[in-house]
C-alpha cells in the first residue's frame, strides 16, 4: 500500500476500500501481488516499470481506467511528458493507430491533472 500511495496519494485507501468492499481479502490478493510481489521488486526500477506499464496498458486496449491511473502514477514516478509521447508514438507502431490514440487520450488526462494539481 505504500507504494501504491507513493504512486497516487490519497487513492490507496479509496482503491483498498473498493476491492474489500467487493470482498472481503481482495485487497490483499490483488494489490499485494501487484504491488508488493512484482512492482515493488528490485529488478527493475519504478520509473521504468511505469514506462513498461504504460506502453502494454495502452497496447492491450482494455484498461482504460488502469492506463488512466499508471499515466498519473508514471509521471509521479519521474517520467517525463516526452517520454510519455515517445510511449505512445511506439505503441501506434506496435499496436496500431487506434490503441495509440487512446493513450494520447490518457496522456492528456495526465498531462492536464498535473497542470492543475
Amino acid at each position: 500500500m505504500q507504494l501504491l500511495e507513493q504512486l497516487a496519494p490519497s487513492t490507496a485507501d479509496k482503491v483498498k476500500t473498493k476491492l474489500e468492499n467487493f470482498c472481503p481479502g481482495a485487497s490483499e490478493i490483488i494489490l499485494g501481488f501487484a504491488f508488493t510481489d512484482v512492482i515493488a521488486r528490485q529488478g527493475i526500477d519504478l520509473r521504468t516499470r511505469e514506462m513498461l506499464t504504460i506502453a502494454m496498458l495502452s497496447a492491450m486496449g482494455t484498461a482504460p481506467d488502469q492506463l488512466d491511473f499508471h499515466m498519473r502514477a508514471a509521471m509521479s514516478a519521474g517520467v517525463t511528458r516526452e517520454e510519455i509521447v515517445e510511449i505512445a508514438l511506439q505503441v501506434a507502431v506496435y499496436a496500431g493507430v487506434p490503441a495509440c490514440i487512446n493513450a494520447i487520450n490518457s496522456a492528456t488526462k495526465a498531462f492536464d491533472y498535473f497542470e492543475n494539481s
